[in-house]
C-alpha cells in the first residue's frame, strides 16, 4: 500500500475542501459537496462559504434557508449543521444513534427520568403540527402535559426524539451567538418523509469525497457514530487503500484527486467549527498536536483559525469592526502581507459598510 505523507494529506484535504482556490460553485453545490456545514453559531457558515467561493453574498445563503433548499438542524456529532434538505432526510436517521445518546447525559436524564419518551415525542409532534414555535414556547406547552419538569429541557428532548428544522431566521446573518431558536417538524417543512432506514454506506462515500483519504476512526469522529468499520469492509473492494505516516490504513474513492505535497496554497481564514478542522480524529493533517492543545479547553466554544502554508498558524477574532489576528508562529514578510490582505478582504465581508481595522498582534 502506498504511504501518504502528512503534507500530501494536507494538500489533498485543502483541494477537496475547496481551500486552494475559490471555486465557482453555488453555495448550495458547495454545502452539498461538504455533506453538511457546521452551523453551531449563525454567522460562522457564512464565513466558511465566503472563504471557499469565488462569488458569495450574505443573502445567497439566507435565501437557501428561506427557500427550504438548505435546512439548519441537529445532525453530525449531535451539533447544529446546515445541509441540503434531501440529504438531511437520510443523514439525520443515519446519525440518530449519537443524537439519542444525549438523553443518557445528566443534562437530560435528570429532568426526563420517568417520562414516557414515546408519549413526549408524540406530544411534540402534535403541538408543532402546522406551525413553528420557539423552544421556550414549545417547552411551556409541553409542561402542561408533563408538569414539574424543566420546560426548556422538555423542548430540547423532543428536538432529539423528532427530526426538526430551525426557522430560517435562526440561521440569518448578523448573529455571532445563538439566541431564540424556532423549530418545526422536518417532514412538514420539507414536504417529504425522512428516510425509513439509515444509509451508512452513503455517509461513508460522501465523506470520503470531501475529506478522504481517511481512517475508519476519522469517519466515525466526523459523523459521531460507530460501527462504520463494518460498512467499509462491505465496500472495501470499491475503495483505494493507503497508509499514513503512522502506518494506519486510509480509505478513499477510486477516482478522487490526490494533491502534490508542494502544491502552493494561499492564506485562508476559517470560521469556528469549520469542517476542515473537525473532519478527522487525527487532525495533524491541518493542525499540529501542539497547536491543537493550545485551544483544547476552548474547542467546545469554537475557535476561528487561519492557515499559512496549509496548516493552522494562529487564531483570529472579530469584535465590532476590528479583526484581530493572533499568530502562534513567526511570520515571514511575504506571509504577513498575504495574511493582512486576506484579513482586510474578510473584514469587508463581516463588517460591510463600516470602517474596520485589522490588527496583527506581535
Amino acid at each position: 500500500m502506498t504511504e501518504l505523507s502528512l503534507r500530501e494529506l494536507n494538500r489533498t484535504l485543502l483541494v477537496r475542501q475547496k481551500l486552494v482556490e475559490r471555486v465557482a460553485l453555488t453555495p448550495f453545490e458547495l454545502v452539498r459537496h461538504l455533506v453538511a456545514v457546521q452551523g453551531q453559531e449563525p454567522n460562522w457558515p457564512y464565513v466558511g462559504l465566503w472563504t471557499r467561493l469565488a462569488q458569495f453574498r450574505h443573502d445567497d445563503l439566507a435565501a437557501l434557508l428561506r427557500d427550504r433548499k438548505l435546512v439548519r438542524s441537529t445532525m453530525l456529532r449531535r451539533t447544529v449543521h446546515l445541509a441540503d434538505g434531501a440529504d438531511f432526510r437520510w443523514l439525520r436517521p443515519t446519525v440518530q444513534p449519537v443524537v439519542d445518546a444525549a438523553l443518557k447525559a445528566p443534562y437530560y436524564r435528570d429532568e426526563i427520568d420517568g417520562v414516557d419518551l414515546d408519549e413526549l415525542g408524540a406530544a411534540g409532534r402534535e403541538l408543532l403540527a402546522g406551525q413553528r414555535l420557539s423552544r421556550g414556547d414549545l417547552g411551556k406547552l409541553l409542561a402542561v402535559r408533563f408538569p414539574d419538569r424543566h420546560t426548556r429541557r422538555l423542548a430540547e428532548t423532543v428536538e432529539l426524539l423528532v427530526p426538526m428544522v430551525h426557522g430560517p431566521e435562526t440561521g440569518a446573518w448578523g448573529r455571532w451567538r445563538n439566541r431564540s431558536v424556532t423549530v418545526g417538524l422536518a417532514e412538514e417543512w420539507l414536504a417529504a418523509p425522512m428516510a425509513a432506514a439509515p444509509r451508512p454506506e452513503t455517509l461513508v462515500l460522501r465523506y470520503l469525497a470531501a475529506f478522504g483519504p481517511a481512517t475508519v476512526a476519522d469517519m466515525q469522529a466526523w459523523a459521531g457514530i460507530t460501527r462504520l468499520a463494518e460498512v467499509v469492509d462491505e465496500i472495501r473492494t470499491r475503495l483505494r487503500v493507503f497508509t499514513d505516516d503512522q502506518h494506519r490504513v486510509l480509505f478513499d474513492l477510486p477516482d478522487a484527486p490526490l494533491a502534490e505535497p508542494e502544491l502552493p496554497v494561499p492564506v485562508r481564514f476559517l470560521p469556528a467549527f469549520d469542517n476542515a478542522l473537525l473532519g478527522h480524529k487525527d487532525r495533524r493533517r491541518i493542525i499540529s498536536e501542539e497547536d491543537r492543545r493550545r485551544i483544547a479547553k476552548e474547542a467546545s466554544a469554537g475557535v476561528p483559525m487561519y492557515l499559512v502554508d496549509g496548516f493552522v498558524h494562529g487564531r483570529w477574532s472579530i469584535d465590532d469592526a476590528t479583526l484581530r489576528v493572533i499568530p502562534w508562529h513567526p511570520l515571514s514578510a511575504s506571509d504577513e502581507a498575504a495574511l493582512r490582505a486576506e484579513a482586510e478582504d474578510l473584514l469587508s465581508f463581516v463588517a460591510a459598510g463600516r470602517d474596520g481595522t485589522v490588527v496583527i498582534e506581535d
